[in-house]
């Protein structure tokens, strides 16, 4: 490393500090106080489950909800990988999810959008290799999935979490 590179390296958290820059977790950071606090919709499918699940892990069970996350996901599986016999070899599966999250109180909608993805998987084993391919995929996609919403959600927790 450089003495510049170590230079910039020293500089960089003035800058940050000046830039009015705060962690979402650090001392009286915003995102602290939406741990537990955001309960996202009853899941219908496995894809839903998932979801829940990887949200319940970044931002904690439910405990004393204010939040409420209301979501609905779309996924396509796209055939990318075809042979000159016409098989489909790898699959893409996009997946797009709309969400909304209420405070429960007022009612009204303080952070909100969609997130979209793909995974792959390859369909060159088995039935049962590729459905399970095919169900890692999606397992995959939907934590992708919850992963981009609850940056959101941080990015904007300064606007709306008390």
């Amino acid at each position: 490393m450089s003495s510049f590179d170590r230079r910039s390296l020293l500089i960089l958290p003035l800058a940050l500090a000046a830039c009015g820059f705060q962690p979402a977790y650090g001392p009286g950071g915003p995102a602290r106080d939406l741990m537990g606090r955001i309960s996202a919709a009853t899941p219908a499918d496995k894809n839903g489950f998932d979801l829940v699940e990887r949200l319940e892990e970044r931002l904690g069970r439910p405990q004393a909800p204010r939040y409420d996350l209301a979501y609905a996901i779309r996924t396509v599986p796209v055939g990318v990988g075809i042979t000159p016999d016409n098989a489909i070899t790898r699959y893409n599966l996009t997946g797009e999810i709309d969400w909304t999250l209420t405070d429960r109180e007022s009612g009204a909608r303080v952070a909100g959008g969609t997130v979209s993805g793909f995974t792959s998987w390859s369909a060159t084993g088995s039935t049962v290799a590729g459905l399970s391919a095919e169900e890692d995929a999606a397992y995959r996609l939907m934590r992708q999935l919850g992963d981009q919403i609850v940056a959101h959600i941080l990015a904007a927790s300064a606007r709306f979490a008390q």
